[in-house]
């Protein structure tokens, strides 16, 4: 494989990397202006949506605390609704819903009536109803239940037309995380996923969830029989608030109430980490959550092995060692195969370098017997290439599976305080935060890695002359820091598995090339 084709599938990962890390783009900040769109409907039915330019400041007076054993609870006492959950177990990692399981209807104003060790309950009375919103918690898991009981207060038919908000979704540049939100809507059929920037609408809706980097909530109606998930159907919705927030929700069905009648609905709520086999203890039909996007299935085998590995070591470092030693064996055969093409296409260039000096002033003529002479000596020009197009869709399945993987927050390895940031061995006081991709942290990982890959360019070049010369030196140099920039500030449990992976074909060359002159 020649320099050409090394620099377009670096260049190809580069675009990828940088895709991953930017998209989805942020809106354009709307106009002082209330503006209107178009809300697309799934059934194909149109209605107009306005923008919220503002929205009231929630004072603190109204937010309480409310403590369980894995996570803490922020409440939102007049909405009865959850601001915030700070994950104590996750270095009190807070996931953020704003608004979540809020009634949507403005006039309601609640008050906490009860609170115990596993449920608190919040109340809302006027002169024609009574609404009570109980939250139950379970001690073992991250399950929570609600009801919603709404009962007649008058002499009055009664009929509440309600929305219950799950959380809202942030796109403002001030959120750095807004890329790894998304809405999951399951549905009969599937499992369907939406990164909040367009409003639609879903019938039939089994269950929904907003997710982030690695929390997520799910909510799913409780049904007591089949007819009642017959007759009781219900529409999942998403909803623009402004070109910088979204929000989503259950529309609930109408509920008409005859004096002295209560009626009670039912959700099961999961508010935890977006690890499979913790969701899949609470309700296997969400597990369709779990999504790392183009290369799913790969990223869903490479966790299962690093979750195997880590059961066997117990330490999420040592875990990717071994993963990357497991797929550097695995993809060995082709690694082997790369190199003895890229051996025979070096034999070779002295031999294409007297055809470029030959042919300089006629390139199809060059082309022509260029190709010849890869035919006279079964050489195939591309047959270097396989080993890291196979790379590359495993490293981009692990680069998404890690960077959700929420066990590495605040994992430690050897100098490293947390796989989940990158390693930073030490700070330069002098150097400014601004400065250009170091930052003032010096990372020892890439900086090992972007030498390790020098000396690997170094050894498995040939020495050539004249214009080829000079694209080798610059190569050698433009190549290593290229990668060296990519992965700088990436999160250390990548960079480490891809530091180990280049260490082993560095070790093999410098085996191979030993075993060569002996």
């Amino acid at each position: 494989m020649d320099k050409r084709t090394i620099l377009a599938i670096a260049l190809s990962l580069l675009v990828l990397l940088a895709w991953s890390a930017i998209a989805p783009k942020t809106q354009p900040i709307a106009s002082k202006e209330v503006t209107t769109k178009t809300l697309v409907l799934e059934q194909g039915r149109a209605e107009p949506a306005t923008y919220l330019q503002t929205e009231p400041k929630i004072p603190d007076s109204s937010l309480f605390d409310y403590n369980q054993t894995n996570f803490t609870i922020t409440f939102i006492e007049p909405q009865a609704a959850i601001k915030e959950i700070t994950f104590k177990n996750h270095q009190n990692y807070k996931f953020k819903l704003e608004n979540g399981f809020l009634l949507s209807d403005p006039s309601l104003s609640f008050q906490k009536e009860s609170a115990t060790s596993d449920t608190i309950t919040f109340v809302h009375k006027d002169q024609n109803k009574k609404i009570t919103k109980k939250f139950i918690f379970s001690k073992s898991s991250y399950a929570v239940e609600l009801e919603i009981n709404v009962q007649t207060e008058s002499s009055l038919d009664i009929k509440p037309n309600l929305s219950l908000i799950l959380g809202r979704l942030d796109f403002s540049m001030s959120n750095l995380e807004s890329r790894y939100q998304d809405i999951v809507v399951g549905t009969q059929e599937k499992t369907n996923h939406f990164n909040g920037h367009k409003e639609l609408n879903f019938s039939e809706m089994k269950f929904l969830a907003l997710r982030e980097k690695y929390f997520c909530a799910i909510i799913e109606p409780a049904y007591s029989t089949t007819t009642e998930s017959t007759i009781d159907t219900r529409t999942a919705f998403i909803r623009k608030l402004n070109p910088q927030k979204s929000e989503t929700g259950i529309t609930l069905p109408n509920i008409f109430l005859t004096p002295k009648q209560n009626v009670t609905k039912k959700f099961h709520i999961y508010l935890g980490p977006q690890e499979l086999r913790m969701i899949n203890s609470v309700n296997p039909n969400w597990a369709g959550l779990v999504n790392y996007g183009t290369f799913d299935i790969i990223s869903q085998i490479l966790l299962q092995l690093l979750n195997f590995f880590h059961n066997i070591v117990h330490n999420w470092g040592w875990a990717i060692i071994i993963l990357s030693l497991v797929t550097y064996l695995i993809l060995f055969p082709f690694t082997l195969k790369q190199m003895r093409s890229m051996k025979e296409m070096q034999m070779l260039q002295p031999k294409i370098e007297e055809l470029r000096k030959t042919y300089k002033d006629n390139p199809q003529r060059l082309n022509k017997e260029t190709l010849e002479l890869y035919r006279e000596h079964k050489v195939n020009p591309l047959g270097g290439c396989l080993p890291l197009l196979l790379q590359l869709p495993i490293f981009m399945a692990l680069y998404n599976a890690l960077m959700r993987l929420v066990s590495l927050k605040g994992a430690n390895f050897l100098w490293i305080k947390d796989l989940s940031e990158p390693d930073k061995l030490f700070t330069v006081k002098w150097l400014p935060t601004t400065f250009p991709v170091i930052s003032n942290e010096i990372n020892l990982l890439p900086i090992l890695m972007t030498i390790g890959m020098f000396v690997q360019q170094k050894i498995s070049t040939v020495p050539t002359s004249g214009s080829s010369a000079e694209q080798q030196k610059i190569m050698m140099i433009v190549f290593p820091l290229m990668f060296g920039f990519i992965f700088y500030r990436m999160p250390s449990g990548l960079v480490l598995y891809w530091f180990i992976n280049s260490a082993l074909m560095l070790l093999y060359q410098i085996r191979a090339k030993k075993t060569v002159k002996t």
